[in-house]
């Protein structure tokens, strides 16, 4: 029995959240429980938006490195003017999702490089960050807060969210007319130009999208921390990119897959939270994710390959 290469994107990100699942068990079986999931996963939800944010602008062959910086701006954002004046707030996330969409009309009508423009934009949103909240502080709205706490029975919170998280986004992504016509924007530009679609309002929609769930993700940021920074959300960047990667996606060619990208996320914050549960240095952290992002990447790899020469023969 033959298995597809879209099946295996799918196999190895969730047999290594269960494999570090099963290890964490191992060594600390009283995480095996509904406190102790909720402790390990407790940013999961945050996390799994701005990958999902990520996997949008890579599926059209694009990458994003303002996404932490936007992520923490939005955050500002949620802490203090959604709070105080939730009409404005709204006002300034859909502007934020307009300028979004801006970004990629123009990376995609000037053919500049998405990782220079967004490389820019990075110092733009930090800037405007820093602008709204020059100190850390800031409220959650109430409702942010009671969303993010909430504890459903059986199973917490931040996995009911990245459950619901992953379903969306797989029919919006795999199922969804738009869905398509996006990945076969990174796919296939030209093809999708000679169907009659407009190849400059598809990305500037997949920009927006991505904008809208990037700013879930400041908002849930701020539900679990009730406060904000600047910073917040710096390591997002990254952490968003490795998620989409450790999730199955690819750089290129519309290759990504939204369930994967949910699961590398929520891979990457059980490597960071049982290393903070057993007190080790955040440096240990880093080190931990990557090794994870490499182990995976050459069993793909190694699969890959093994799946060329079947073909082959």
């Amino acid at each position: 029995m033959k298995i597809s290469s879209g099946t295996i994107r799918l196999i190895i990100p969730a047999a290594s959240l269960a494999l570090l699942l099963a290890a964490v068990f191992y060594m600390q079986p009283r995480a095996m429980s509904y406190t102790g999931l909720n402790l390990l996963f407790n940013l999961a939800v945050p996390i799994a938006l701005a990958t999902i944010a990520q996997m949008l602008i890579m599926s059209v062959n694009d990458l994003d490195l303002s996404m932490g910086t936007f992520v923490s701006f939005c955050a500002c954002v949620a802490a203090t003017v959604l709070q105080t004046s939730p009409v404005l707030g709204v006002l300034i996330f859909i502007g934020a999702i307009l300028a979004y969409a801006a970004i990629g009309v123009v990376i995609h009508m000037r053919e500049l490089p998405s990782i220079v423009v967004t490389l820019g934009m990075s110092f733009v949103w930090g800037g405007l960050a820093v602008l709204i909240l020059p100190s850390p502080g800031g409220t959650a709205p109430t409702w942010a807060r009671w969303v993010m706490t909430a504890k459903p029975p059986l199973v917490p919170m931040a996995i009911v969210a990245s459950i619901v998280i992953a379903a969306v986004t797989h029919y919006i992504v795999m199922r969804s007319s738009f869905g398509v016509l996006m990945r076969g924007v990174g796919g296939n530009n030209r093809s999708v130009e000679r169907a009659g679609w407009s190849v400059l309002g598809l990305r500037a929609a997949t920009y927006a999208l991505a904008g809208f769930f990037a700013i879930l993700s400041g908002i849930a940021l701020v539900g679990l921390t009730t406060s904000a920074d600047a910073n917040i959300a710096l390591r997002y960047t990254l952490l968003s990119i490795a998620g989409v990667i450790l999730g199955g996606g690819e750089f290129v060619g519309g290759k990504v897959s939204p369930i994967g990208a949910v699961i590398g996320a929520l891979t990457l914050t059980l490597a960071g939270s049982f290393l903070s549960f057993m007190r080790i240095s955040p440096d240990w952290q880093i080190g931990a994710q990557g090794a994870i992002l490499i182990v995976v990447l050459a069993l793909r790899l190694a699969l890959n390959r093994l799946e060329k020469r079947e073909k082959s023969q």
